[in-house]
């Protein structure tokens, strides 16, 4: 089975940019569909973006299009951008794999998570 692994969280400023890395310890099989999500404290999980390795679509949360960007090199690394960052984006950011062409932002169509990165916001 694939082990995904987040990295690229830290501290960071309040306007700045962000890159995180998700990293699968195989190849990824073109029907997996990997997606980023993540969770403030206090509050529930949600999904932030997905790619689809079969299609190269990608879908992210309505409220994030424009500072949230999702890309892969196909191989076994996906990345989240993130630009302009505001407070309310400080979390722990997670990766998670799921066996399907489309993608998804439902937490319950993954199967596979990292062990997450976590992202600390300063003013």
């Amino acid at each position: 089975e694939v082990q995904l692994v987040e990295s690229g969280g830290g501290l960071v400023q309040a306007g700045g940019s962000l890159k995180l890395s998700c990293t699968a310890s195989e190849f990824l099989p073109d029907d997996y569909a990997i997606t980023w999500f993540r969770q403030a404290p206090g509050k529930e999980r949600e999904g932030v973006s997905c790619i689809s390795m079969y299609t190269s679509r990608t879908l992210t949360a309505d409220p994030l299009k424009g500072r949230f960007t999702i890309s892969s090199d196909y191989y076994n690394t996906t990345y989240l951008h993130i630009n302009s960052l505001e407070p309310e984006d400080a979390a722990v950011y997670y990766c998670a794999a799921a066996t399907t062409t489309r993608c998804t932002l439902s937490e319950f169509a993954y199967h596979r998570w990292g062990p997450g990165t976590q992202v600390t916001l300063f003013s």
